[in-house]
């Protein structure tokens, strides 16, 4: 019998094809849900997830055949790393493969801020046309502060490098990385000095509400906030608070803590629409992983790891 892989979200179709390159039999369910996943896991030996299902320890202990189970794009929290080790099943993640879409949005929900682009052109679209009103700020000569130096950070970095800024990154677990535009910093340094913060961290239970009212209160140069990485990163509420109390120049959110727009309590709709009304606040659905070319790279670079651990 073939060995059987079942792929529970969107992929390219190479990935498809090159899982049965290597012999196995791919079962793709785009929409499946964990509690149908329960019921059929038992007979894969490779599993593949992205955002939707998380891979506890009952859904590990149910996988009898699991030998491995890949992630596409980055963010491990959704999977019990180590309990999935310790059952010997291999761990796989293609952070590489959606870096540089992330990046990109960073840079360009970082400059329709700074530029009021997309509140503009609302305004536009209403028949008003406001010069003055929307006299936009410069990305040259500015210190961009980056929170998290991994895949997307050093991506985000890297397109920088054009803009004339001076990068000043800090990363609680990575050190040596200074050179060129970017500078080694302490976290002190960036909320002292930074103009923008981009957040580029893991979910963590140390990263969770990481930006919180006293990380805001001691900022001192009034920033622009960036977050594609994870909405749990962010205190919404602390957000808010900051926004009013103009401790920040703008956010752009790409991430929310809870993305089920259809499960929220009146309070959290009125949170949201209170963040969405602002012109100096942008969010999107979780999009910035999100381009053509990444959806290829993420399956490209799983079956690249894969193929790699089958050889050891």
């Amino acid at each position: 019998m073939k060995k059987k892989v079942i792929i529970t979200a969107y992929a390219h179709d190479h990935l498809r094809q090159g899982l049965e390159d290597l012999g196995y039999e791919v079962h793709v369910a785009e929409t499946m849900v964990y509690g149908s996943l329960f019921k059929e896991i038992v007979q894969y030996e490779g599993l593949v997830v992205s955002t939707r299902i998380h891979v506890d320890k009952a859904l590990i202990d149910q996988g009898t055949a699991l030998k491995w189970i890949g992630r596409l794009g980055s963010g491990m929290e959704i999977i019990d790393v180590d309990y999935a080790v310790q059952k010997n099943i291999t761990c796989l993640s293609s952070p590489e493969g959606n870096r540089d879409a992330v990046a990109e949005q960073a840079v360009g929900m970082l400059i329709s801020l700074m530029r009021h682009l997309h509140s503009a052109r609302e305004e536009v679209k209403q028949g008003l046309w406001i010069r003055d009103g929307n006299r936009g700020t410069e990305l040259r000569g500015k210190k961009v502060g980056i929170i998290g130096y991994g895949n997307t950070g050093r991506a985000f970095a890297s397109l920088l490098a054009g803009f004339g800024v001076e990068v000043l990154a800090h990363d609680k677990y990575l050190s040596g990385f200074e050179g060129g535009h970017v500078t080694e910093v302490d976290l002190a340094v960036i909320q002292e000095q930074a103009d923008v913060i981009s957040f580029h961290l893991p979910l963590t239970p140390e990263t969770r509400y990481y930006a919180d009212s006293v990380f805001f209160s001691r900022l001192k140069r009034k920033p622009y906030l960036i977050n594609t990485s994870r909405g749990s990163v962010v205190d919404a509420a602390a957000l808010v608070q900051a926004l009013d109390a103009g401790q920040l120049a703008g956010a752009g959110l790409d991430v929310l803590e809870n993305e089920d727009l259809s499960s929220y309590s009146g309070p959290e709709m009125e949170g949201l629409k209170n963040l969405a009304s602002r012109n100096n606040v942008l969010i999107t659905p979780h999009i910035a992983g999100y381009s053509h070319e990444a959806l290829f790279k993420m399956a490209d670079c799983l079956l690249e790891k894969l193929k790699r651990s089958m050889d050891t």
